[in-house]
């Protein structure tokens, strides 16, 4: 009888322990958050979220895109989110925001270590990568040819890299965009007034491009074969295909590199508000971007974030030095009139 009351405890011990792990298990939510693939779902995945899923029990996947396949997934979705928090380029933002997909973000202490030109909107959505679009070039080349490292956007109109400038399609890429703004800017345009740009573009910039590029992913490539010598990227790229052995530097034009910001959002109506918002805060956290910096090169928005090697903190100093003569484009503007632009330079440019 005592065995039979032992295996009877037994049993109801298991069967509770049972009913007890699969609740715990049916409790455990899951957040899909939108950002670019590659360096940024392999860091934050790996180095960034653990922290916060072991801490609130929940299962965070990535949903990999480009900006515009984020947006795209996001407005097919508006009256019924499949996503929680989604990250996009800084123009690409914007216009989410105009759309109403974007929930504001709540009150909080962390927002004020936050660097003041991240916060968009009245902190619709929040910066958490500060990078800025300027110049690269391919060091083996300019080293064999006794080339100066460039020193402004003129340089990709320089008869000796005739057939060298890769150029990233500005219809479809914010760094090709930001080159040809800051080009335009050079002739005496602004974002208000691209004449200048298109009109001299072709002559010049124009004369000595390789070939333009829908993604940055294909200049690894081309630096390796010796096609590519200077192109428009940003340090965080550049330190990227440097660890991989890429023989690539930055260079901070003398007119300005243009600030690129990658910024997240709570997307309005989604099914986990509370947790969603939770996770958005712990983001903008120094603890959670100093993973970010050390692991993946993204550089923190949180003032208050400082690198765990001397080689992450020497890589923040030079992003603080290049900040200094920065550019910010005006975002409303060229988002009213892209569609017009894309039309024009696929038209006269990538003819």
């Amino acid at each position: 009888m005592k065995q039979l009351n032992n295996c009877l405890v037994s049993t109801i011990a298991l069967t509770v322990a049972g009913l007890t792990a699969s609740h715990a298990q049916a409790e455990t939510k899951t957040l899909y958050v939108g950002m670019n693939g590659g360096n940024y779902e392999r860091t934050f995945t790996q180095d960034v979220f653990p922290e916060f899923e072991k801490a609130n029990d929940v299962k965070i996947v990535v949903v990999p895109g480009t900006s515009a396949d984020i947006l795209a997934k996001a407005t097919a979705a508006k009256d019924n989110p499949q996503m929680h928090v989604m990250f996009l380029d800084d123009g690409v933002m914007v216009r989410a925001i105009g759309t109403g997909l974007c929930q504001k973000l709540r009150p909080s202490p962390v927002l004020d270590d936050i660097t003041p030109g991240a916060r968009l909107k009245d902190d619709m959505a929040v910066g958490i990568d500060m990078g800025m679009t300027g110049l690269a070039y391919n060091k083996q080349m300019f080293d064999q040819n006794g080339w100066s490292a460039p020193t402004s956007w003129m340089d990709l109109a320089d008869p000796k890299f005739k057939g060298k400038v890769v150029f990233q399609s500005a219809s479809v890429s914010t760094f090709g965009l930001h080159a040809f703004l800051m080009f335009n800017r050079i002739q005496g345009g602004d974002e208000n007034n691209v004449e200048p740009g298109f009109e001299k573009f072709a002559d010049t910039v124009g004369k000595n491009v390789l070939e333009y590029i829908s993604s940055s992913a294909k200049i690894s490539e081309m630096v390796q074969t010796g096609d590519a010598a200077i192109f428009p990227l940003t340090p965080t790229a550049v330190n990227n295909l440097k660890e991989k052995g890429i023989p690539v530097e930055y260079a901070q034009p003398k007119e300005g590199s243009v600030v690129l910001t990658v910024s997240e959002c709570v997307i309005a109506n989604n099914s986990e508000p509370e947790l969603s918002q939770k996770l958005a805060q712990y983001l903008l956290s120094a603890e959670a971007q100093a993973k970010a910096l050390d692991k993946g090169n993204i550089v923190p928005s949180n003032v208050k974030t400082h690198a765990g090697t001397a080689g992450g903190e020497e890589k923040l100093t030079a992003f603080q030095t290049y900040m200094s003569n920065a550019r910010v484009v005006d975002w409303d503007a060229i988002n009213k009139n892209r569609p017009e632009w894309n039309n024009r330079w696929n038209r006269k440019i990538e003819r």
